[in-house]
């Protein structure tokens, strides 16, 4: 299927590593040019050739630390000049806490850079897109927004932030062709995942592998998903062909979450 993506030019936060480096993958696949960014700069100057490389496309990389106020405003600078169509914000998450008793600066440097950064760089983006009558704008969050995960609260929270602010815009920005979604990755093998199930075994006291095999069983599909799997989705959703919808959260999560 031909998604109508050839030439446009994708900007993949997070792109490193994990659900961030498959859908920049995916979409360099798919024809378009890259602009990555994360805060390991090595290793995403590594990804970057090695896109351009396999896919002809051409790959801008750049620094940027979420966290940071500052890195943040330099990154929104750099990005004045360049006309981005598609904007995938994807972000780590924070560590397993309590449910009470989080430390106030925990959920101020998450905020910072689960909500804060990503509001301010998609408020500086998405004016181009306007103009030019067309841009995607897909939010990476997870399931623990409609079924919230116990030792997550942090990220469940913030997150469901995250989710609020999306569905406005995308009714703000709809007419002029930018269509706005996001996107609830499950259990998909990721690096995330394998430390999230790293602590779990260790409050559980229970092998790495017996932890992963409960995980499998709870799951209707009964196996963890793809990177590949996950980032075939966004692709679409940034797409030419999913020009009407817009405003959706779309969970990929081989039936994890119970609710209709």
């Amino acid at each position: 299927m031909d998604l109508g993506l050839q030439g446009r030019r994708a900007l993949v936060l997070g792109a490193s590593r994990g659900l961030g480096r498959g859908i920049a993958s995916r979409l360099a696949q798919e024809g378009c040019d890259l602009c990555i960014a994360a805060r390991n700069y090595e290793k995403l100057q590594l990804e970057g050739a090695g896109f351009s490389k396999k896919y002809g496309n051409k790959v801008e990389v750049y620094h940027l630390d979420l966290c940071d106020e500052t890195s943040v405003e330099r990154f929104i600078f750099q990005m004045k000049s360049i006309s981005v169509d598609i904007l995938v914000n994807n972000c780590g998450g924070p560590p397993p806490t309590p449910i009470l008793g989080v430390d106030l600066h925990i959920w101020q440097q998450y905020f910072e850079s689960m909500v804060l950064s990503i509001i301010r760089l998609t408020d500086a983006l998405v004016p181009q897109m306007r103009f030019r009558g067309w841009g995607r704008v897909l939010s990476i969050v997870s399931t623990g927004v409609v079924q919230p995960i116990s030792s997550l609260i942090v990220s469940n929270s913030l997150r469901s932030a995250l989710v609020a602010w999306s569905k406005t815009l995308a009714t703000e920005v709809a007419r002029d062709g930018v269509t706005v979604n996001t996107l609830a990755p499950g259990r998909i093998s990721t690096e995330r995942i394998n430390e999230l199930d790293q602590a779990a075994a260790i409050r559980q006291k229970l092998d790495f592998d017996e932890v992963r095999k409960n995980n499998e069983n709870n799951l209707p599909i009964g196996r963890y998903g793809e990177v590949e799997e996950f980032a075939a989705v966004a692709a679409f959703l940034v797409s030419q062909n999913a020009s009407y919808l817009t405003g959706q959260l779309i969970c990929v999560d081989g039936g994890l979450v119970a609710g209709i």
